[in-house]
């Protein structure tokens, strides 16, 4: 079992791939079509996806997996055929977002839990018969003058690693992903109170993980990079960012971790890229860097798609460029010009 997890893990950051995260919730994704005056149904949110999923080479060459929503894994292609047929066809892997959603912390104002535990174990049974081969949990902090509270890291890091073990339990490989918010405070949340707040977390969820038995050589670490809050006054630079994250991740993450999968947390699809194929340039570790991006991947698509179907193979030709700009980012290849 553990070899077969080591796999899955390596294969999802195997050289110049990384994972698309279409796993919004039916909530988020009704907010992402208001965008283009779309209404949310069963079939639009198909219709959506499968686009994505049929840019053929877009997902051969740069994607390595996608995390589904509940609902996505169990649905039908407009021909009939499977949605999940699609990634089996490019040999992409199959994941599914297993956690349902942070909610209030009891006692804590401001602060959540990510809740999803109860029955889990049995979900993970049917989501592996349903073809997965790995998960996601995501873990909430926001940085305020009086959060986050060693509470609130202790208890989302305990309920991380326990869905860690369930997972590779089931033969699941469990993305962990603890995000610290960039829409928090603007006066507190500057790069050096992300940097310690990050670096606090990664270490408490790494100390939970390990006291619960996972193989960190079975896992790929989801975190948020080390950046200012978005209503920061004061900004710092992208080499900055690389500087910062990069170091956080040497001091406070075990080497064994296979692969880091960033998520993008709020930046434009741009920086998202830039900022990681900085640090692919910069770093001087061996642990894999890529990208598990969600909004940063697909925005473009979704603006040029509109939900017309005339618009299909110019949002699958925007998709694909984003997924190759980020390909190339892995290697630390990408440039600006690039995108012009």
């Amino acid at each position: 079992m553990k070899n077969i997890l080591q796999q899955i893990a390596k294969k999802l950051v195997e050289n110049g791939k990384g994972i698309l995260a279409a796993d919004e919730s039916t909530a988020t994704i009704t907010k992402r079509f208001s965008q283009i005056n779309l209404q949310s149904t069963p079939e639009s949110r198909r219709n959506y996806r499968e686009m994505l999923f049929s840019t053929k080479d877009a997902m051969e060459s740069y994607i390595s997996g996608v995390i589904l929503f509940d609902e996505t894994i169990r649905q039908d292609c407009q021909d009939g055929g499977k949605l999940i047929d699609l990634l089996i066809s490019t040999d992409t892997l199959i994941g599914i977002k297993v956690d349902t959603g942070a909610k209030s912390l009891a006692l804590f104002e401001d602060e959540t839990i990510t809740e999803g535990l109860d029955g889990l174990r049995e979900r993970l049974i049917e989501y592996s018969q349903l073809g997965a081969s790995f998960a996601k949990w995501r873990a909430v902090i926001s940085i305020t003058d009086k959060t986050p509270t060693d509470y609130a890291i202790q208890t989302n890091a305990h309920a991380l690693a326990r869905y860690a073990a369930l997972c590779q339990e089931n033969g699941l490989v469990p993305i962990v992903e603890p995000e610290i918010l960039m829409d928090s405070d603007k006066s507190v949340h500057t790069i050096d109170s992300c940097y310690e707040v990050t670096s606090k977390t990664l270490d408490i969820v790494f100390d939970k993980l390990i006291k619960a038995g996972v193989d960190l050589n079975g896992i790929i670490l989801k975190p948020n990079m080390v950046i200012a809050g978005i209503h920061s006054p004061n900004q710092a630079s992208e080499i900055e960012i690389a500087e910062q994250t990069l170091k956080c991740l040497k001091n406070h993450m075990p080497d064994t971790v296979p692969g880091v999968c960033f998520l993008s947390g709020g930046q434009n699809d741009i920086d998202a890229t830039k900022h990681l194929s900085i640090m692919n340039k910069m770093k001087d570790f061996d642990i894999k860097l890529s990208f598990s991006y969600g909004r940063a991947l697909q925005q473009s698509a979704l603006m040029a798609w509109g939900g017309k179907d005339a618009n299909i193979i110019k949002a699958q030709q925007a998709f694909r460029h984003r997924a190759h700009m980020n390909s190339l980012a892995t290697k630390g290849e990408w440039s600006e010009n690039l995108e012009k």
